[in-house]
């Protein structure tokens, strides 16, 4: 029987097949025996997320022989790419048509149907999520059916497919509202959190991008900005913790640390409110605590099930070494979280109930209505996605 983890080992399962599809033939194929054993679906790419929300208890598929762009329209801005394409693999054949990704998170090792079903985000008040670039989707459902959907064809299932949690259908391929390439200009520097936060509203409108870890055995922040710029890629040799690149090389970096995490979404206007709350809690309560706090910003959007959903927002991320229980920390973050109005990140750990997430999102039995009509038998509704069931 194959096994299955995600990428720091913490999450297991033991799928009942292991298919590794070329086409999308074997696609459709290997969802049509699914149906006829009884038995769930599920598709993964690089496994990064630190919940359960990819864990397969039926077939898996494994969509690493899945993966390119398909076509790019440079005219238009956008491209389609198969589902299983990492981000990081996309950076350079994208570049080759004078294109890139509007954003990306900070990790670009994800799929990208892994990183858009779990809503998957970068840093900036400008800047949407991965989900909100999707233009139309083209899935196999239940039924076997293969289908294009977009927001004039569709609509509604297209909703569900552009941030999909893996539940509606199989992704093959996604088309990507894109922009023209760009450099950036990054600049690092480490500075007090008090000092972060008495001109936060100048770090975040100040340029495209601005992220900090707050580290607690420091209490300092590892601060990061990034520009547009017009200027050469590496024309800083000299300088040290600058550097100028195109996008999809200084954008992302490089996370090797196995560490498990928790990440919530608040209204924008009460980050530093939220962060300072956690930081203090921190202090008192976990000083042994080595890993650090991430704080991002990400501009709202219109989907249904988006932690960014309907207002602008901030993103708080704790992180734990895997081989220590993260439970204790996880708890106490959460609570302060929910106080302020916190809705948390599909692909990282969470103690919600479907019942308390569709209190946070006014679409969400919409969501799982529309979920259900095109699934009526839950063929792509694993255990761990049932519990979120409303």
């Amino acid at each position: 029987m194959p096994t299955w983890s995600n990428w720091s080992g913490r999450q297991t399962s033991s799928p009942t097949a292991l298919v590794s599809p070329t086409s999308e033939e074997e696609i459709v194929s290997a969802v049509a025996s699914a149906a006829a054993d009884g038995v769930s679906v599920r598709a993964v790419g690089a496994s990064h997320s630190h919940s359960r929300i990819a864990a397969p208890d039926g077939v898996l598929l494994n969509l690493d022989d899945w993966q390119g762009v398909v076509s790019a329209d440079p005219e238009n801005e956008r491209a389609t790419v198969r589902s299983g394409s990492r981000i990081f693999e996309l950076g350079e054949p994208l570049h080759a048509h004078g294109l890139a990704l509007r954003n990306q998170g900070d990790i670009d090792k994800q799929s990208i149907a892994g990183a858009t079903s779990t809503g998957t985000h970068g840093t900036g008040p400008t800047n949407q999520n991965l989900s909100a670039s999707v233009e139309g989707v083209r899935l196999v459902l239940a039924s076997g059916e293969v289908v294009s959907c977009s927001p004039d064809e569709h609509p509604e299932l297209f909703e569900l497919a552009r941030h999909s949690l893996g539940g509606v259908g199989l992704i093959t391929e996604f088309t990507l509202g894109l922009r023209p390439a760009y450099r950036l200009h990054e600049r690092l520097w480490k500075e007090s959190p008090d000092d972060v936060f008495g001109r936060i509203d100048e770090l975040v409108t100040g340029t495209r991008h601005f992220e900090f870890f707050w580290m607690p055995q420091l209490d300092a922040c590892a601060c990061k900005t990034l520009a547009e710029t017009d200027a050469e890629v590496d024309d800083l040799p000299d300088v040290k913790l600058e550097r100028i690149g195109w996008s999809h090389n200084i954008i992302s970096s490089i996370r090797d640390d196995k560490h498990t995490e928790m990440e919530y979404s608040v209204p924008a206007e009460q980050g530093p409110a939220c962060f300072n709350e956690v930081r203090e809690m921190i202090l008192r309560d976990f000083p042994d605590l080595e890993w650090p706090l991430e704080y991002r910003t990400v501009r709202s959007d219109d989907i249904w099930i988006s932690a960014a959903g309907g207002r602008e927002t901030v993103t708080i991320s704790a992180h734990q070494d895997i081989s220590l229980d993260d439970r204790d920390l996880f708890e106490a973050c959460e609570e302060i979280f929910r106080r302020y109005d916190g809705r948390p990140h599909w692909g990282k750990v969470h103690y919600l109930s479907g019942a308390d997430l569709a209190e946070l999102y006014p679409r969400y039995r919409d969501w799982w209505r529309i979920r259900d009509e095109h699934d009526p038998h839950d063929l792509f509704v694993t255990e761990d996605l049932a519990r979120l069931r409303p």
